[in-house]
């Protein structure tokens, strides 16, 4: 049984022991001892485990996770210290830097916006070494659909950022007038000069935020 340690167990309570959810299990359960699979499997729901469903205040969704060695650790975008920058999150911290003045770290690990709020979810939240989407299909899409639907229905105004055609199908799960949805092309190198810079969201996440009573997102990275 998944034990996340927050209010997220009880917002999720009886998913873990859905069909889909067994079959999912069993295929990871396989994976994990016959092939090289990131992140860590005590890492896969860190996501959740940083930001309890209370705190959530913004929300930014990725593919799956980063593929390479030491790279994926559960949050979307994020690598651990000590591992090099990928491009599309240097395109990230430019826009940020661009929009808010934000002082660029040197490094690429998000848990500061995680603790902040910000729930950085992968649509699927495995992958195996080497191959982008390799565990595309395999159930973990509805897992995260519902996860999104929980966040929907949420009283409290929030912030869906959401780059690149992947996280824009996610759009029509959102369907409380209370959020904000905001939409850009990816920040990838192929995409981020078709409207990712300057489209401004994380100040205009922030000025939502204020403009509904909310506390605005910290996004310094320490």
């Amino acid at each position: 049984m998944v034990h996340i340690g927050n209010d997220w167990d009880e917002v999720l309570k009886g998913e873990f022991d859905k069909e889909y959810y067994q079959t999912l299990r069993r295929f990871l359960i396989s994976e994990y001892k016959t092939r090289r699979i990131y992140p860590s499997m005590y890492d896969i729901f860190n996501a959740l485990k940083y930001t309890p469903y209370r705190d959530v205040r913004a929300v930014i969704i990725g593919q799956d996770p980063y593929h390479g060695p030491g790279q994926a650790h559960g949050l979307c975008f994020s690598v651990n210290k000590g591992i090099e920058v990928p491009p599309s999150l240097v395109n990230i911290y430019k826009e940020l830097h661009d929009d808010i003045g934000f002082r660029i770290p040197d490094h690429g690990c998000l848990t500061d916006w995680a603790e902040h709020g910000v729930l950085l979810l992968n649509a699927v939240l495995t992958v195996r070494a080497g191959t982008a989407n390799s565990h595309k299909g395999m159930g973990w899409e509805t897992f995260t659909d519902t996860v999104i639907r929980h966040l929907n229905n949420r009283e409290e105004p929030l912030v869906f950022l959401l780059w690149g055609a992947n996280a824009r199908a996610k759009q029509a799960l959102i369907t409380n007038p209370r959020h904000l949805v905001l939409t850009a092309p990816h920040p990838s190198p192929l995409s981020a000069h078709r409207g990712f810079f300057g489209c401004r969201h994380f100040s205009k996440t922030n000025a939502f935020l204020r403009s509904n009573g909310q506390p605005e997102i910290d996004w310094t990275i320490k």
